[in-house]
């Protein structure tokens, strides 16, 4: 799926939607992102050696991992990191590289869902994370 199918499944938006694409085989999320430089995140992190930070490493394996709930199951909700366990950074994401992610969902209970996911740069483990997240009813800001 290409990020307008994506956008019908995540309820993130520009600056945060950070898959551009995935699909789903065999009920593994296979998402990618590609890192064009010009994101918010690298122009403090780090001048003259821009690396993508941790934490978003772990939120674009995250989104990644929701697209496995694309059968309906996110409705008017939005997911929200409940834990991250095991996380594990092995190289640096910079600008250039496409960071390829493979995410399962472990377990789930209730609004609670478990995941494990790696991400890859060139075939190489780059990150790699256990996490859980719980779909909460989305709030619309009152105007």
């Amino acid at each position: 799926m290409d990020q307008e199918a994506i956008k019908k499944i995540l309820p993130h938006r520009d600056n945060m939607l950070l898959v551009q694409e995935a699909e789903v085989v065999d009920g593994v999320a296979h998402a990618k992102y590609h890192v064009s430089g010009d994101e918010w995140f690298l122009k403090g992190h780090f001048p003259g050696n821009p690396v993508v930070p941790g934490v978003i490493l772990c939120e674009m394996m995250a989104q990644g991992a929701c697209v496995l709930l694309a059968d309906g199951q996110m409705g008017d909700v939005t997911p929200m990191f409940s834990s991250m366990n095991n996380v594990r950074f092995k190289h640096p994401v910079k600008p250039g590289d496409t960071l390829e992610s493979e995410s399962v969902i472990t377990k789930s209970k209730g609004p609670f869902y478990f995941a494990s996911a790696k991400g890859y740069v060139d075939g190489k483990l780059a990150v790699s994370a256990d996490f859980s997240f719980a779909l909460v009813k989305a709030q619309k800001d009152k105007e």
